[in-house]
């Protein structure tokens, strides 16, 4: 009897030293911590990252303290519109001097969502492919705009669009700092570095948004990227395309 208890001792000593040790390598590493913060934009990717960031989407306060410990601005403003329009989280997206480059038109509105994961898309995503395959960065991007009160399609019936609340940005070129200019109508199938990093831009963005359409989708989207942050539960299911 008193081996059987020793060893049920034995094992349940061990057991807590692993989970002690879980737990304290856990906090050393919290982009593998599903129960820490999402890390700021220049911390490692890890297991736990793609929750997190599908948890922002559903939290605005948590998304706000996500872009404040990344230290990036923004420009908190009143809800604004109505019924499917209503727009409660409602923002100025972050700053050239936050995001590394600008955004033509500037000051767009849009989420704290949408801001976050425009954040990460650039800091994971964008720059990264600009330098290896393009050998520079890119320092401005063109969009078509965040919010418009319309359903998908721009029918009269139908689900809303994501842009009916601004929870959404559709991305249509990006200026390099040497001048250069990659278009996505022209040149999202041309076979060249453009086109690969236009591909990558895409593939990398559904990491960090909930939907991401492109020109491989219809002939709708053949002028941008669709980035949006529809709410699909804490599970970060995704629609790429």
């Amino acid at each position: 009897m008193r081996f059987v208890l020793d060893y049920w001792l034995l094992a349940a000593l061990l057991l807590l030293a692993v989970f002690a040790g879980g737990r304290a390598w856990l906090r050393d590493h919290p982009e593998h911590d599903p129960w820490s913060p999402l890390s700021p934009t220049d911390d490692p990717e890890g297991w736990a990252t793609k929750s997190k960031i599908a948890g922002i989407r559903d939290d605005p306060a948590e998304c706000r303290a996500f872009l404040q410990r990344s230290d990036i601005e923004f420009t908190p403003l009143d809800p604004t519109g109505a019924g499917a329009c209503r727009r409660e989280d409602r923002q100025v997206l972050a700053a050239e001097q936050d995001l590394g480059l600008v955004l033509r038109p500037s000051r767009p509105q849009a989420t704290c969502a949408v801001g976050a994961g425009l954040a990460r898309w650039l800091q994971h995503g964008v720059q990264p492919a600009a330098e290896s395959l393009l050998g520079v960065r890119v320092e401005a991007i063109e969009h078509y705009g965040t919010n418009n009160c319309r359903r998908i399609g721009g029918g009269e019936t139908g689900s809303w669009s994501e842009h009916a609340t601004g929870n959404a940005i559709d991305i249509a070129a990006f200026v390099l700092e040497d001048g250069r200019r990659i278009v996505v109508r022209r040149d999202w199938a041309e076979g060249d570095a453009a086109a690969a990093f236009l591909q990558i831009a895409r593939d990398t963005a559904c990491h960090e948004f909930s939907t991401v359409l492109s020109p491989d989708y219809n002939a709708a989207h053949a002028d941008h990227l669709h980035l949006d942050q529809a709410q699909r539960g804490g599970m970060g299911w995704t629609f790429c395309r």
